[in-house]
């Protein structure tokens, strides 16, 4: 599917082709507000992480979710830094 993503690297939107699926995506259900991370997704040799809000996703080249330990709390942390 198509998706809208803002590329800190570039320091721009662009538009990526990506499936979510179990094998690449970990989504986190104790979201509350838009500033918690929805869901972090290998793509790529890259990880893109999603806010619960309507912020486009943040794609972070050279991540993956287990360099950061599938942890919600550094995902937060890294989307932050690049924003």
């Amino acid at each position: 599917m198509e998706q809208t993503v803002y590329n800190p690297q570039k320091g721009r939107q662009e538009t990526i082709d990506v499936e979510f699926t179990k094998q690449n995506t970990t989504w986190f259900d104790n979201c509350t507000n838009s500033d918690d991370i929805y869901m972090i997704t290998d793509f790529e040799n890259s990880l893109l992480i999603t806010g619960f809000g309507y912020s486009y996703p943040v794609y972070i080249y050279d991540l993956s979710r287990a360099a950061i330990g599938n942890n919600q709390k550094k995902a937060l942390e890294i989307k932050k830094h690049y924003e």
